[in-house]
């Protein structure tokens, strides 16, 4: 086994795929990150580092690094601590494969993480989700396919990614249900409400398409592999042009959907672990974003029990 440290990245990568399972996306990114402390090390001179000889001293001085480094050069613009975060992550995982490979290394407890920024949840409440809802011309076929789109993630809470893979296949009209893999390869349920059923069947009956894809580009339009399926760029797209058109104060993406979802959810009465599932989240503790819904909630139930 070669002793250079960078020479490890690719095994790690593998394991990541192989023994732990985890999405392509996830590996992508742990790709990304490692990549960039690799140029880093190469940059500093220190490419040659054995895992032993990577040092306290030398992680310090990758996080000033990535503390520094600049995304915008005009506006001078640096990564966040979110993202800075990201790449320790991916660097405590990378060192944890060494320690398990028993691969004499630093530990991966030197590795500290930045205090993550408050994160500020952007939804729509009711009215600017109808609002939203009714821009597509539902008497074409692009209208109504985009109509549907926006339906089914309000109703589901889907991630877009897990929108533009479902297949006809996984949709049960009967118990109004899709069955889902999201991150990590995990399957789950998700509901869809008596209004997407609507939509939905109503999308699927004005296919003429054989395509098994749920949502497709309309007319002869194909990527390069010769498929229909939207991607999530195109649906990103799809949801940012109906929402200028409404000229909303609320920058409205996919993911404000999901966010729109959860925040209703909470808002009348389900709990955060019911929630937690619905999204496919692996920890409550990422559900926990949501405090602007459960820290209400919790202060009424102190009025009304212990309100005296």
């Amino acid at each position: 086994m070669s002793t250079l440290l960078v020479s490890q990245i690719n095994p790690f990568l593998e394991y990541c795929v192989i023994e732990k399972g985890l999405s392509k996306k996830t590996v992508e990114n742990y790709r990304h990150y490692l990549l960039v402390f690799r140029d880093w090390l190469e940059s500093a001179g220190l490419g040659t580092l054995s895992p032993i000889q990577l040092t306290p001293e030398h992680i310090w001085d990758y996080r000033v690094f990535l503390a520094d480094k600049l995304i915008e050069e005009e506006t001078e613009k640096t990564l966040k601590r979110d993202t800075q975060a990201y790449h320790l992550v991916a660097l405590r995982a990378f060192l944890r494969f060494l320690v398990k490979r028993k691969v004499p290394c630093l530990s991966p407890d030197h590795i500290d993480l930045p205090k993550r920024e408050p994160r500020h949840i952007k939804f729509l409440n009711l009215d600017q989700l109808e609002l939203l809802l009714a821009q597509p011309k539902s008497d074409t076929l692009t209208g109504l396919r985009d109509r549907t789109i926006m339906e089914v993630l309000f109703s589901t809470g889907l991630r877009v990614s897990e929108l533009v893979g479902l297949d006809k296949n996984q949709i049960s009209f009967t118990s109004g249900e899709i069955s889902v893999t999201g991150k990590g390869g995990k399957t789950r349920p998700v509901f869809l409400n008596e209004r997407a059923v609507f939509w939905l069947r109503n999308y699927m009956q004005s296919r003429k398409d054989e395509d098994s894809a749920i949502f497709i580009q309309e007319g002869n339009r194909r990527r390069n592999n010769g498929s229909r399926r939207l991607t999530a760029r195109t649906v990103q797209r799809i949801i940012k042009k109906y929402a200028q058109e409404l000229d909303l104060t609320v920058k409205i993406t996919p993911h404000t959907l999901r966010h729109s979802f959860a925040t209703d959810l909470l808002s009348n009465g389900a709990d955060l672990r019911s929630v937690q599932e619905l999204l496919g989240h692996a920890s409550v503790a990422t559900t926990q974003i949501y405090t602007h819904v459960t820290n209400k909630q919790l202060k009424e139930v102190h009025k009304k029990f212990h309100g005296g």
